[in-house]
């Protein structure tokens, strides 16, 4: 079945359409999922979708009863009958259009905090799985490596950081897992997957200020220490934040950090020489 693409409003009808000369309403957006209900087909054997708006635009977001089973981005001409599409493939299941959203989905976008909202892994491959996970790790407002991923994730070493950006691309958890907060060994935003500008509009509603991270990248300062505690960190990391500008250190490799008499800082777990 098709829904809506307005989640909670009803569609207007076509301009063709002979129920709107006879002053007929218009289908409600969660019609087809009533019929379901009323029906008693079991919620098991479908999900259901809802359309929220991000910084980013549109955002679909499919759940179960249980969890949220999958979300995509309205761009690029994705419609409401094509994530259906794409959603049923994925999982096997049919997406249905509902009204109300899955509990906590609302406030965790409206922050972007999404990382205690259960996510339906089951039809992700295990690999991808933990590197999904490991990205979720990575706090509001903050950037990480690939290769930090990828330690997070426990996978092993000789995994390719290019193997860590393809699960990237393939998230079928956009947003909610937020791969806009991972970046190249450089420091420059990843954005495997991502539309143009849609990494940045994600980061700036997260207040990471852009010019900064092109500077870091461009300067190659992929760390920063403080003179004053001697602890290096990711430039994004709260704790680097509050190194005034007169006790910043840069550091290109944690090894350089290291031989300086730095040391890793606790909260964001920079990789260690």
């Amino acid at each position: 079945m098709s829904g809506n693409d307005h989640e909670g409003s009803s569609a207007p009808p076509l301009a063709d359409d002979p129920g709107q000369e006879l002053g007929t309403p218009p289908v409600p957006v969660d019609f087809a999922l009533r019929v379901l209900q009323r029906v008693g087909i079991p919620r098991e054997r479908y999900d259901t979708y809802v359309r929220l708006d991000t910084p980013a635009g549109p955002l679909f977001v499919a759940f179960t009863a249980e969890a949220v089973s999958g979300s995509a981005l309205g761009g690029a001409g994705l419609t409401a009958e094509r994530f259906e599409e794409l959603h049923r493939a994925r999982t096997g299941r049919s997406a249905i259009a509902a009204r109300k959203p899955f509990p906590g989905l609302v406030g965790a976008l409206r922050t972007g905090r999404a990382r205690s909202l259960p996510l339906d892994l089951d039809a992700v491959d295990p690999s991808d799985a933990a590197v999904l996970r490991a990205v979720r790790a990575v706090p509001h407002g903050q950037l990480r490596p690939l290769s930090w991923i990828l330690r997070e994730a426990g996978l092993p070493d000789s995994r390719e950081i290019a193997a860590v950006a393809g699960t990237l691309a393939r998230n079928p958890f956009t947003v909610l897992v937020p791969c806009h907060r991972v970046t190249y060994e450089n420091g420059s935003p990843c954005d495997a997957g991502y539309l143009p500008a849609t990494g940045d509009a994600l980061r700036d509603a997260e207040g990471i200020d852009r010019a900064e991270v092109d500077q870091w990248s461009r300067s190659g300062s992929v760390f920063l220490g403080s003179d004053t505690t001697r602890i290096y960190c990711h430039p994004t990391c709260a704790h680097a934040r509050r190194i005034t500008p007169t006790h910043r250190v840069p550091f290109a490799t944690a090894r350089d950090a290291r031989r300086a008499g730095y040391r890793a800082c606790k909260s964001c777990r920079p990789l260690p020489a």
